[in-house]
């Protein structure tokens, strides 16, 4: 029952918060439909009793509350009213210019935008926003938000006073609905209600407080509506930090609510913010531009500053930062002034005022920003002060918005990176192969493209695979060719001139060309061609003629006539190719380096139908880069997806081609050594689509990325304008090689980066063939390094090792071998040695160090497969810097070289990097000399320097991670070795790195005979052969699908390799293949 109107009175003179308790019981009465008309009939009886200004007013302060009516200009609802019935009280936001400002911004929208529309007000207050917005616009809801609760609730009683008449009766607009039915309130912190409610709005509008409060302990205050009336209103004036980067302006609130708005919001909704321009408008215009809006100011005027709001706190700011917020003396000022003068002159009895803003805002791609952000929100919170998705140019916005949300998708979804074949991304090759079929009509697929690091690297690749005598190449794409090809003077047919490759440049202009290719007879050429030409399809045809008639092997590169666009112009080269097809001695290079975002980033392709040409060149890339960067792949893929996503699939039929023509002339074929060296190294199993094959033969992890590593991956590509020192790396890895391995530094060193350790491993490789060094491998070695080594003709002799010392180099057989041999280059894999997981220890690389300055050796420290050392009982860490300060008397040869990587140590997943230092002056010529380096790009080493940061933060969540993934590869080593050894083979404990290495001793000699192949192709129909060393790999690949290395990869007669760093479930069926091969080849 409510209590009589004099009683009520007298309850509420007592405190605030014996008002507002008397107030909530008025409240239970109109949310019970029985008793509100009577609980409303008493509210217009309290508003009559204190009609007039001073009476409300004295209402206020005697008995903490009053109702009076507030008039809005032009405002008129489906009652025609002109105004609002509104309850307010001391501890919540009474309206004022701030609010006035913002519901003027709102009006001057068109009347259909809130029209049937699901709408949330933040910061509602008294609720007269969320109010009038729903009594003029008739939207379908209105959530009316805010964290004080005694606000919502005041604002539920004003939604009753304005939905009831003075007699208690509903007021109904002209869909029969009452404000009732169109308007909640509820508390909440910011959008925390409708994000639990899974609620999705159309319209978000806010006005929401940004100066920082003076008192920061005052804020983490448990909020509940027992608080003091201080604490309550202040909610109202000041926000707390809220780890964004715009707290610095006393934006951080408005970010949040901005960010926790993204998630909520439909694509095509509107965000709506009252925003006083106390930081400046450029600072206010950021806040949504950064974050993927575009914006409109709506409204802007200027209002005095509240005499209750402490401007202290900017006054701080400004003296610990260059920013200086802006405002203003008086409302007619238009010379804005800092915060401390603002201060001083408030001080002094002056009145200041700020400009106020309403702000309109629309994400520009909103479902991509949504799935950034909703990345974002997973641990990642940091990267938002680096994310910009602000720009200028609309083509930069549509690359680079849809890359970063798939990046987000990508390692979102992904708990670690998946096996890529060396040939390149199978999906990256279906999407260039989808264009080239869609767009222009070429039918070729996955299996005619080969992915390469780069243009210059797909040129001296393929020149290396055919190593021809003589060779033509456009003059525009020699500038990454080895000196001594364009140097070579080796243009007679002598004997004396078999290896050595000499490159003619040429001029582009394809009659020129033709002239030179006609006279020299070059058994390759490699030219682009010029805009004019390349319109029509006449110089390619041309060129395609004089090539087959002379013998030559064609590669022409359309990479300056390629455009990824919707509307591609005239290419004559692919105009030719839908009608006909590629000859078998021609094929099409491309190197995309057009994209408006990442200027150094780079990838590069090469389309060939001759079968044996594409595998060939899939696995020069495997010897000599390894593979390509995968986040490279990922984003040139993105823009091909973009072009390709919104085409009808088997819309446009495949054209009808007439046969190349057959070759008039002897063709020049891969170079011998390359022919035998691709035959005999065991290299990666080429799979079919869709197979399930396990790589236990991989040099890769597929152990979880650590959220770091994903952070600092999307955060290298979400920054703008980065940089040189954000990308300087030096000082990381010098630090990184001094700890892990002391290393000395001294200025003298010189620190290369490339895309992967092979590929600066190979260059390092070239220097010692220009130096007529012989290279010497300990039997236990990298089957790839080898076999890229015996693939350029270096001169490689072995290093013997035994089961007893571990495969490890002694010094006994090494000085045996090292007084025979000229000029000699030691390779040495350490710490930890791969393939066989074992250690050097200090003593024993200071012992091979000492005997190879004896003999002026140069020595090449392979680390890449180092740094996951979980086996270190009694093992001496090194420490290179005392071992060669011990070294007295060493040979002018001696030099010590450090190649690493950081893909197993740090954990990079899909993230390569390889460095290499040197410190001999000769040697860093040499490998100078040596130009088409695959290099990182920018946004590699802005993670990497990140990742080198966070590693020297000894307890931090890198260093868990890292520490994790030892006890599982310790774990996965120990249940390994037992699976094999209860298999029948013999396995070598490991102590470090992501491989062991076990003789099939049970199985040799033994015949295998399955009815169904598992292998590379399951319709071959049944297997049988008798097993040996030479064909372990192939009977296990055929009886259970299970990838690994054997005795000719390792360099061990006999022993195979299985890597451990699988996925989970990989691994396990890993091991259940070991005891399927068991019993198909042993029996039970």
């Amino acid at each position: 029952m409510l209590l009589g109107m004099e009683d009520f009175l007298k309850e509420c003179e007592k405190s605030g918060d014996s008002a507002y308790n008397a107030l909530k019981s008025v409240l239970e009465k109109l949310e019970d439909p029985n008793s509100r008309a009577d609980a409303r009939i008493f509210l217009s009886s309290l508003q009559n009793r204190f009609l007039s200004k001073e009476d409300s007013d004295r209402c206020f302060h005697t008995f903490h509350f009053r109702i009076h009516d507030v008039l809005l200009a032009d405002f008129q609802g489906y009652q025609e009213r002109k105004k609002l019935t509104l309850l307010e009280i001391p501890s919540i936001f009474i309206p004022e210019d701030w609010s006035f400002t913002f519901y003027e911004g709102i009006n001057r929208h068109p009347d259909s935008i809130f029209k049937d529309k699901a709408v949330a007000e933040l910061g509602c207050g008294n609720g007269w926003i969320s109010i009038a917005l729903a009594e003029k616009w008739s939207p379908l809801k209105v959530y009316g938000l805010d964290i004080n609760p005694r606000a919502v609730k005041v604002a539920r009683i004003n939604l009753y006073l304005n939905a009831l008449d003075e007699n208690g009766l509903p007021i109904y607009d002209g869909e029969k609905k009452t404000l009732l039915d169109r308007v909640e309130f509820h508390e909440s912190d910011l959008l925390g209600y409708c994000r639990d409610h899974n609620i999705q709005l159309e319209r978000i509008v806010g006005c929401i407080p940004q100066i920082l409060n003076p008192n920061p302990e005052a804020m983490s205050k448990m909020i509940t509506e027992n608080a003091s009336e201080e604490f309550l209103y202040s909610l109202s004036n000041y926000c707390a930090l809220q780890g964004f980067v715009e707290d610095q302006f006393g934006l951080g609130l408005i970010a949040r609510a901005v960010e926790e708005g993204i998630a909520v919001i439909k694509p095509m909704g509107i965000m709506i913010f009252n925003i006083g321009g106390r930081p400046g408008q450029g600072v206010c215009k950021r806040l949504f531009e950064r974050r993927g809006f575009r914006i409109a100011k709506l409204w802007q005027t200027k209002v005095i500053q509240a005499t209750d709001t402490d401007i202290s706190a900017l006054v701080e700011i400004e003296k610990n930062s260059p920013h200086r917020f802006e405002f203003f003396m008086g409302l007619v000022g238009d010379q804005p002034i800092c915060a401390r003068t603002a201060w001083a002159y408030g001080k002094s009895g002056g009145r200041i005022s700020h400009s106020l803003s309403v702000y309109s805002c629309q994400l520009r791609q909103p479902n991509q920003v949504k799935t950034i952000f909703d990345f974002l929100k997973n641990g990642f919170q940091d990267i938002s002060s680096s994310l910009d998705l602000s720009f200028d140019d609309d083509s930069v916005a549509d690359e680079k918005i849809p890359f970063l949300a798939y990046l987000a998708s990508v390692l979102k979804e992904n708990s670690f990176f998946p096996y890529q074949p060396p040939a390149g991304s199978t999906r990256f090759r279906d999407l260039i192969a989808g264009f080239m079929r869609i767009y222009h009509h070429v039918p070729v697929n996955s299996n005619n493209v080969v992915v390469f690091p780069s243009r210059a690297v797909a040129i001296e690749n393929a020149l290396r695979l055919f190593s021809p005598r003589l060779a033509i190449v456009d003059e525009h794409l020699t500038r990454h060719l080895p000196k001594e090809w364009l140097t070579s003077l080796a243009i007679e047919d002598d004997k004396t001139a078999d290896d050595v490759l000499t490159v003619i440049e040429a001029p582009r202009q394809s009659d020129l060309m033709i002239e030179l290719i006609k006279k020299m007879k070059p058994q390759v050429v490699i030219t682009g061609m010029e805009h004019f030409e390349a319109i029509t399809s006449s110089a390619f045809v041309h060129l395609l003629d004089t090539t087959r008639d002379i013998g030559s092997r064609l590669f022409l590169d359309i990479s300056d006539h390629l455009e990824l666009s919707s509307l591609p112009s005239s290419n004559g080269v692919l105009k030719y190719l839908s009608g006909n097809a590629l000859p078998s001695h021609a094929a099409i290079l491309c190197g995309l380096v057009k994209n408006q975002v990442y200027s150094d980033l780079e990838v590069a392709f090469v389309i060939s139908e001759e079968e044996s040409v594409f595998n060939a060149l899939s696995k020069t890339v495997e010897l000599l880069e390894g593979h390509t960067a995968l986040f490279s792949q990922y984003y040139y893929g993105c823009l091909f997806h973009e072009l390709l996503a919104f085409q009808l699939a088997d819309r446009h039929p495949p054209s009808q081609r007439e046969c190349a023509k057959t070759k008039s002339a002897e063709m020049i074929g891969f170079a011998s050594s390359a022919i035998s060296t691709l035959n005999d190294a065991e290299l990666s199993i080429t799979e079919p689509k869709d197979s399930s094959l396990i790589h236990m033969d991989a040099d890769q992890s597929f152990l979880p990325v650590p959220l770091a590593i994903k952070g600092a991956v999307f955060e290298s590509f979400s920054r703008q304008n980065m940089g040189e020192s954000e990308t300087d790396v030096k000082s990381g890895i010098q630090q990184f090689i001094k700890s892990n391995y002391g290393f000395p530094a001294n200025s003298t060193l010189e620190f290369i980066c490339g895309d992967s350790p092979l590929a600066l491993f190979n260059k390092m490789v070239l220097c010692c063939i220009q130096e007529s060094g012989t290279l010497l491998f300990p039997s236990g070695s990298n089957g790839t390094y080898v076999s890229a080594a015996k693939f350029m003709k270096a001169n490689i002799r072995n290093i013997p090792t035994s089961p007893e010392e571990g495969f490890k180099i002694t010094e006994k057989t090494l000085a045996g071998l090292l007084g025979t041999v000229k000029r000699p280059w030691v390779y040495v894999s350490g710490p930890t040695v791969n393939p066989t997981g074992l250690l050097y220890s200090k003593e024993e690389i200071q012992g091979i160090l000492s005997l190879c300055a004896k003999f002026g050796a140069r020595v090449l420290i392979d680390t890449s497969f180092s740094g996951l050392e979980f086996e270190t009982d009694g093992w001496g860490r090194w420490n290179l810097e005392d071992s060669l300060s011990k070294i007295t008397g060493s040979d002018s040869g001696f030099c010590v070289s450090l190649l690493g990587g950081l893909s197993f140590e740090m954990l990079t997943g899909g993230l390569s990097f390889g460095f290499l230092v040197l410190n001999q002056p000769l040697l860093i010529e040499s490998f100078y000399s040596f130009p088409g380096l695959s290099k990182p790009d920018s946004t590699v080493k802005y993670a990497i320097k990140k990742l080198l940061g966070l590693r020297e933060q000894k307890a931090g969540i890198l260093s868990e991670a890292i520490a994790e993934q030892k006890k599982i590869l310790k774990s996965r080593s120990k249940r390994l070795k037992e699976t094999l050894k209860s298999c029948g083979w013999d396995a070598i404990d490991c102590c470090g790195g992501v491989s062991m290495v076990a003789k099939p001793s049970a199985y040799l000699g033994k015949t295998l005979k399955i009815s169904h192949s598992k292998g590379l192709d399951p319709s071959s129909g049944s297997y049988e052969a008798k097993l040996t060393d030479s064909n372990i790999r192939e009977a296990v690949l055929c009886a259970t699908g299970l990838c690994i290395n054997s005795g000719s990869w390792t360099g061990i007669p006999g022993f195979c390799r299985f890597t451990i760093a699988l996925e989970d479930t990989e691994f396990e069926r890993a091991l259940e293949c070991i005891i399927s091969f068991k019993k198909l080849a042993l029996g039970n």
